[in-house]
């Protein structure tokens, strides 16, 4: 991307003037301050982008990241800015890779094509110097002898050439290769290896846009996930969060999308559901995968305790949004939670 082209991009995101800019830094640098923010520029692009309220699903992750931290993770901070300050840009550099690639593509066949052009030219000179027998002029073989010398040393250039652009491919390749591993990356939550927050929120928002009638959501909860890390440790809370990703992932029917909703909690998408009933029984099923699983201490097998989750289901409604259906699922799940958690709301 050029430098005016990045400017562009950059006016399209804050095109406030200097007076809105000041008034939007005046809220944001005391948000920075009280929850000890270190003043960086990724930071302060955050909290700029905090203050103006357009990404209320940023806004709720910052709440959050504040909230459960006593500082601001440096690893929190860099992906919130990769998934909404940038996410544009990873989109544009994928283009430009492509675009890298097909003109690299055309030159290789253009200098192909020409190879073959001097190749057969080349043919034709040998030809007809064997013809030439008793030369009409005496100077003849010489200047044919150093055409085809010169069509030699422009074949030998070209083969250089053709070779360092096959190079060239191989490079861009490769890096359009990192770069949708980056992508994969940037929607993967990478603890349980489903989607993360803000991809889930992008593609329910994109689902209930296309075909609201049908989406249902399922909002599950570790229970008394606090308590087991307290008791065991962090690392067998994480393997209990891998466990369950897995799960949700080889649980999933067609078009399903499970994402990590934020600590303890999952979210799965469901499409194409008639009803109510066929979105509880699914909850249903993955809440007896999730009792059956048994956490064992690493070397010994022992069991140390077993897992179990609360449910809570909803099914979209015409005129619903992705707050009101969260907020309905949610509510379902903590019904579930005050009736004995472990069951489907």
């Amino acid at each position: 991307m050029s430098q005016s082209e990045t400017h562009a991009t950059a006016l399209t995101l804050y095109p406030e003037d200097s007076r809105e800019a000041v008034a939007l830094l005046k809220q944001a640098v005391p948000l920075m301050v009280r929850h000890n923010i270190p003043p960086n520029p990724v930071h302060y692009a955050l909290w700029y982008t905090y203050s103006k309220g357009q990404e209320p699903e940023l806004n709720r992750h910052l709440d959050r990241v504040v909230k459960d931290f006593d500082c601001f993770p440096p690893e929190s901070a860099a992906k919130l800015f990769r998934d909404y300050i940038i996410r544009h840009e990873l989109e544009d550099a994928r283009a430009g890779q492509q675009q890298a690639i097909n003109l690299v593509d055309d030159m290789e066949r253009d200098v192909s094509q020409s190879m073959k052009s001097n190749l057969n030219f080349q043919t034709s000179l040998g030809q007809c110097m064997e013809m030439l027998e008793e030369p009409v002029n005496e100077r003849l073989p010489t200047i044919l002898s150093e055409l085809q010398q010169s069509t030699q040393l422009m074949q030998d250039q070209q083969e250089l050439f053709l070779s360092q652009l096959h190079s060239a491919q191989n490079e861009i390749k490769s890096l359009r290769d990192k770069l949708e591993r980056a992508q994969l990356a940037a929607t993967l939550d990478g603890l349980t290896k489903v989607l993360n927050r803000a991809t889930f929120t992008r593609l329910l928002e994109h689902a209930l846009s296309n075909a609201p009638h049908g989406v249902a959501l399922v909002m599950l909860d570790i229970d008394h996930f606090k308590q087991f890390n307290d008791q065991y440790g962090h690392p067998l809370g994480d393997r209990v969060l891998e466990h369950v990703g897995q799960v949700l992932r080889n649980s999933l029917p067609p078009e399903a999308l499970a994402a990590r909703y934020g600590g303890e909690e999952f979210c799965v998408i469901l499409q194409n559901c008639p009803d109510i009933t066929n979105v509880h029984t699914f909850a249903e099923q993955l809440r007896l995968k999730i009792q059956s699983l048994r956490i064992k201490a690493r070397g010994t097998d022992e069991v140390l305790d077993t897992v179990t989750a609360s449910f809570g289901v909803a099914l979209a409604k015409t005129g619903d949004n992705v707050e009101s259906l969260l907020t309905r699922a949610d509510d379902a799940l903590y019904r579930a939670k005050r009736n004995g958690r472990n069951r489907v709301s």
